[in-house]
């Protein structure tokens, strides 16, 4: 059946000489698989270029449910990016959550709320003046809710410990090595008050920002996502200095 819903692109592979196999998080049929012939030809309908990290594209395609891959019919962008594509910091962001959503988003249920918000905090990324070295930090806190395992942080003490495999706030140390230090628990307790618009109070160095990073990666290795390498880290240090 014929089958039309917006669509975010998470990951895409060269398939045959002219064809390409991309990963789409849609919002009516949760995470698929499609192909589409003919995309490096001169004149495609469809374009290879369609395809780049997290656009937010129109989809209709030919959907059979419990098929493997679906297969496209037409694609268009529905909202194009003004300034993600030429600037090299929003544009490391945007490849770091990609590969990050890649890797996290499996189930084919539907889920608008996820979509929703993936789709926003792409939009704000995009207008975001000033200082968002920090956005892909409070993306991936806020990832969490929708994932069903975001931090516990009631606990009322002043300071605390952030209990990494049990996901809450505790007075004392864990009996266990996997957790933040003060420090960083505050760091994290902070983020948690945040919107993506008042990211500019939010002051990290570098050493500090690309620690709760992998503070955040960890914890999402913790909770039952198979994260493996995140490739692209490795860049996102590079660039956000």
């Amino acid at each position: 059946m014929m089958q039309k819903t917006k669509g975010i692109v998470l990951h895409h592979i060269k398939y045959g000489d002219n064809g390409i196999i991309v990963y789409i998080f849609t919002r009516n049929l949760g995470r698929q698989t499609f192909i589409r012939q003919g995309v490096r030809q001169k004149k495609a309908a469809v374009k290879r270029n369609l395809f780049q990290p997290l656009f937010l594209l129109d989809l209709e395609a030919y959907y059979k449910p419990g098929r493997e891959i679906q297969r496209i019919k037409e694609a268009k962008i529905y909202k194009p990016y003004h300034a993600i594509p030429g600037n090299i910091y929003k544009n490391t962001i945007v490849l770091f959550l990609a590969e990050i959503l890649y890797k996290s988003l499996k189930t084919e249920d539907p889920n608008v709320p996820l979509y929703d918000f993936i789709e926003y905090s792409l939009e704000t990324l995009d207008h975001l003046p000033g200082n968002f070295a920090n956005f892909h930090l409070l993306f991936l806190y806020n990832l969490t809710r929708f994932l069903g395992f975001q931090p516990n942080l009631s606990y009322t003490g002043t300071e605390g410990y952030f209990d990494l495999r049990e996901g809450v706030m505790r007075e004392n140390l864990p009996s266990h090595s996997l957790y933040l230090s003060k420090e960083h628990s505050k760091i994290l307790t902070d983020l948690s008050t945040l919107q993506y618009e008042n990211l500019d109070q939010f002051k990290l160095n570098h050493l500090n920002r690309n620690l709760m990073t992998e503070h955040l990666l960890d914890y999402f290795q913790l909770h039952e996502l198979n994260l493996a390498e995140i490739k692209s880290y490795k860049i996102l240090k590079e660039v956000l200095r």
